[in-house]
Order: structure tokens, then C-alpha cells, then sequence
């Protein structure tokens, strides 16, 4: 719980040392990672400062026997590394829903769960396009769909506006 309760704190006074940064102030695209058998999500960033932003994701699922959705927020702070190169931390939290029909066995249920991210991302300066890498783990809060701890790693490409 130390270690946790340090984590925090040091983040905390990374974001007052952050160095200004050009980030989009609008990036559309797709993160594609397992994300609990959610698959890919459409994924929305909106730069709210130098170095903070708002990421937004919709992911979805449908197969055979199990439907579903999942809505992500994401508050994001953002840090340069060295040209178009950054890392980003942040922390949020979701809602979803999901259905179950196999034959007599059916059953559905809303959800909400907390997340966190950490990644790297690349801005080319060429073509307005943002590659990123992230792990964002994810704690049930209610009903969460599965168990109540999942984490996913995930490349995603948006288009910056």
C-alpha cells in the first residue's frame, strides 16, 4: 500500500514538472487490444491543456452467444519525451452492458469499473496521424462482466484534428 500511496505522489508531482507539449486538440481512430473479449474500440481524444487530455473509447462486442458494449473515460496527462515522442498516464472509469443466449442459458447485466492507463505514443509530423501503445488495467466496481480484474494491452491509430 506504500508503494501505491508513493506511485501517487510521484505522479502527482511529475504533472506540476511537465514540460508544455503540442497534443492534438482533437484524434479519432481505433485501439485494438483483447480488452476482456471486447475486441476493438473507436477511440476519441480531446486535448484539453498543454499536457492533459480527455480519451473517450466505445468498444463493442458480438459473437455466437455473448453481446455487449463498454464505454471508457480516461482523464490523461501527457509528457514529452523527445520530438514527437510522449508517454501518458491517466485514470477514469466505464460503464457497459452485456447478453448471454446460449440455447436455455441466457443472461445480461449492466457494469461499471474503474481503469487506469499508461503508454507511449508517436506524432508524425509528416501525415496527421498518432500511434500508441498502452496498458490500461481495469477493477470491477459493480457487476463487472468476467471477473473482477482485467488488463489490456492495445496499438491504436487515430487521425489528428
Amino acid at each position: 500500500m506504500k508503494k501505491i500511496i508513493l506511485s501517487a505522489i510521484m505522479l502527482m508531482g511529475l504533472t506540476f514538472a511537465a514540460q508544455a507539449q503540442d497534443i492534438s486538440k482533437n484524434a479519432l481512430g481505433l485501439r485494438l487490444g483483447d480488452n476482456n473479449g471486447f475486441g476493438g474500440e473507436i477511440s476519441y481524444q480531446r486535448g484539453l491543456s498543454d499536457n492533459n487530455r480527455l480519451e473517450l473509447d466505445l468498444g463493442w462486442r458480438n459473437n455466437d452467444n455473448v453481446d455487449g458494449f463498454k464505454l471508457t473515460g480516461l482523464y490523461q496527462w501527457v509528457w514529452n519525451i523527445d520530438g514527437g515522442f510522449n508517454w501518458y498516464a491517466g485514470i477514469g472509469g466505464g460503464v457497459g452492458s452485456w447478453s448471454y443466449n446460449n440455447g436455455n442459458n441466457k443472461d445480461n447485466g449492466t457494469f461499471a469499473f474503474a481503469a487506469g492507463d499508461i503508454g507511449i505514443e508517436y506524432g508524425f509530423k509528416e501525415v496527421p496521424i498518432l500511434l500508441s501503445l498502452d496498458f490500461r488495467p481495469e477493477i470491477g466496481a459493480v457487476n463487472y462482466y468476467g471477473d473482477n480484474y482485467s488488463s489490456d494491452i492495445a496499438l491504436a491509430i487515430r487521425y489528428r484534428f
